[in-house]
Order: C-alpha cells, then sequence, then structure tokens
C-alpha cells in the first residue's frame, strides 16, 4: 500500500510539473477570424517574412498580397475555409479562419422552383447571387454586361472626339 502511494504522489508531482512547464511557454496565438460579406474585400495585415499564402478552399475566398504586407480578403462563395500563412522554410506563421456569408441587404424571391436575389439599399435591384436559377442569372449577367460595354464604347467615342 505504500508504494501505491509513493507511486501516487509521483504521478500528482509529474503532473504537477507538466502543468508548470505548460504555462511557462508562451501561448499559442489565437486563430484570427475574417467575416467577408460574398463578393466585396477585407483588408488585412500579412504576417512579416511570409512567403507563401495558401487558401483552404478557393471557392468560397481568395487572397491578393499587395505591395507594403497588405493583404485583400475576397469572399467568393458562401462557406467557410482557412488561410495558412507560411515563411521560406514552410514554418506557419499564422493561420486565418475565414467566413464568408450573405449580405444583410438581400433579398431572395422564390417564384415557385425558381430564385432571384435583390440587394435592397435604398431600393431593391437585381443582383446576381450564388445559387440564383440560371435563367435568372443568365438575363440579369447579359443585362450587366450589356450596360458596361455600352459604358466603354461610349467612354471610347468620347476620347477620340476630343
Amino acid at each position: 500500500m505504500c508504494a501505491a502511494v509513493a507511486s501516487s504522489r509521483q504521478g500528482t508531482r509529474i503532473a504537477a510539473a507538466l502543468i508548470l512547464m505548460g504555462a511557462a511557454l508562451p501561448a499559442a496565438s489565437a486563430q484570427e477570424t475574417f467575416d467577408v460579406i460574398l463578393d466585396r474585400a477585407k483588408i488585412a495585415t500579412v504576417p512579416e517574412r511570409m512567403t507563401t499564402m495558401v487558401v483552404g478552399n478557393p471557392l468560397i475566398a481568395d487572397v491578393s498580397i499587395q505591395a507594403g504586407g497588405t493583404m485583400v480578403v475576397t469572399g467568393k462563395g458562401y462557406g467557410v475555409t482557412n488561410l495558412i500563412a507560411l515563411d521560406r522554410t514552410g514554418k506557419v506563421l499564422a493561420e486565418y479562419l475565414v467566413q464568408v456569408r450573405s449580405p444583410a441587404d438581400n433579398m431572395v424571391v422564390y417564384r415557385g422552383g425558381t430564385r432571384e436575389s435583390y440587394s435592397c439599399t435604398p431600393y431593391c435591384e437585381r443582383r446576381i447571387t450564388l445559387g440564383d436559377s440560371p435563367d435568372y442569372f443568365d438575363a440579369t449577367l447579359g443585362e450587366t454586361g450589356n450596360r458596361n460595354a455600352r459604358a466603354q464604347q461610349g467612354q471610347a467615342a468620347g476620347s477620340t472626339a476630343r
């Protein structure tokens, strides 16, 4: 019985020593979370010495590294993914969680089996959103493309008139 008590005390001492050693180590940095709105960008600072940024799922978010240590995180699709910043040797410098969600001003209309999205700030206007019905998506995209093409034609005509 004495051996069991001594063994128990030694186990308690080892556990206490491990806890104290763990307390002396620097705490791992908490994972930073970016909440990004679909089709919008968020600016952040990249860690020093970063040479590579890994995107977990590029269908959800995209990252562009700019001069001066700035990164632009853009929401591409709904969901959650991660970003991992690596240095030249492959050491992980930071890990970020990116959550892409819908804009608050988004209104979705269902007409039978079809889905349409609108941006309502302050008036409701058509917008293209993932999950919209193909006919609605293509029609809205076509209207936007036509409008942009006509605007570019107007700019080109205006620049030659000078």
